[in-house]
């Protein structure tokens, strides 16, 4: 069920896994890029949230802790109210506010010691507010894809284990992370794109049209760069879990065994049957109510979605220092 201890990972390995699993994702998403998206989710949906989670308070440990943690939580938790009521009035200025109120714990945390500093993130992070409370539907959007995007900071802060091929290794995930994705933004690969955002699958997530508007700015909705994007995200999604679900479990065993350390319920196997039994019981709510089931999912995804971008502000701001070198 889960994975075996893994041998010392090599650049000259994980490259052409790494190219050859970018490729098939980019096919897929390009022939098929509604189906990836609804049954991804529907399968590794749950099970990816469970181990990311085990790998960021594994991994960062000496950030996710005391107060810092507390308050987070709590902030994260309301997210997660907010997004279990969506269609009221309040849920979705609610939902930027405390989001912008977790990385500002987060400046904070990791800025307290240098007041200029500090003061110039918490100016920026109210101008970003304002914008995102003036045009709500651009943020969530934006938020969607940038989610996609935080792996690259992970494999780049974990690639500093590699002793040779380190540089090879990163520029490889900047290529599935950023180049590919810019490629599809372009029209390159419009020749190959699939039409089956009008298909079956589609319209069992409530039509085409309802799922790109999930990945697409408003302004965007009637243009090609629509279904651009709904493949852009389908790609993504894709390596997304790969990293999740295969690489980090795999090549990342210590940040496990901190985790388990921390959280013995959960050793071994169990975070394994944890999340797959969130996800059978996910797959049953979204055959019977697809509209719930993904106001469920996204309520679920609060913590892991929010959480990873304190721990990210709190390492630029300086706290690197406090993991050291223990990967």
């Amino acid at each position: 069920m889960g994975p075996r201890a893994a041998a010392p990972a090599t650049s000259r390995t994980l490259i052409p896994v790494f190219c050859v699993v970018m490729a098939a994702a980019l096919v897929a998403a390009l022939r098929l890029p509604a189906t990836v998206t609804v049954l991804g989710l529907a399968m590794f949906g749950i099970l990816h949230n469970v181990l990311e989670l085990r790998y960021v308070s594994g991994r960062f440990e000496a950030i996710l802790t005391g107060r810092f943690l507390g308050l987070l939580v709590v902030l994260i938790t309301g997210i997660m109210l907010c997004r279990l009521v969506p269609m009221l009035s309040w849920s979705a200025p609610a939902e930027i506010l405390l989001g912008y109120l977790v990385l500002a714990v987060a400046c904070w945390w990791g800025l307290r010691g240098r007041p200029p500093l500090l003061w110039a993130s918490l100016v920026i992070l109210g101008c970003a507010a304002g914008g995102s409370l003036t045009f709500p539907a651009y943020h969530f959007v934006f938020l969607t894809h940038l989610h996609n995007v935080v792996p690259l900071f992970f494999l780049w802060e974990w690639a500093r284990r590699l002793r040779t091929g380190r540089t090879s290794f990163r520029m490889t995930q900047v290529a599935w992370v950023l180049l590919i994705p810019a490629l599809i933004l372009a029209g390159t690969f419009d020749p190959w794109l699939g039409g089956d955002q009008n298909g079956t699958v589609a319209a069992f997530a409530g039509g085409g049209e309802r799922l790109m508007a999930a990945y697409t700015p408003p302004a965007w909705l009637d243009t090609a760069l629509a279904l651009r994007l709904l493949v852009v995200f389908a790609f993504l999604q894709t390596m997304h879990y790969v990293v999740w679900v295969w690489f980090m479990p795999r090549h990342a065993r210590p940040a496990t065994e901190r985790f388990e350390q921390r959280a013995g319920a959960l050793r071994g196997h169990r975070a394994w049957l944890l999340g797959l039994a969130g996800t059978a019981l996910l797959a049953v709510l979204f055959v019977t109510d697809y509209a719930g089931g993904k106001t469920m999912y996204g309520a679920i995804a609060s913590y892991h979605a929010y959480l990873e971008f304190p721990v990210l502000l709190a390492l630029l701001a300086g706290a690197g220092h406090l993991m050291g070198e223990r990967e």
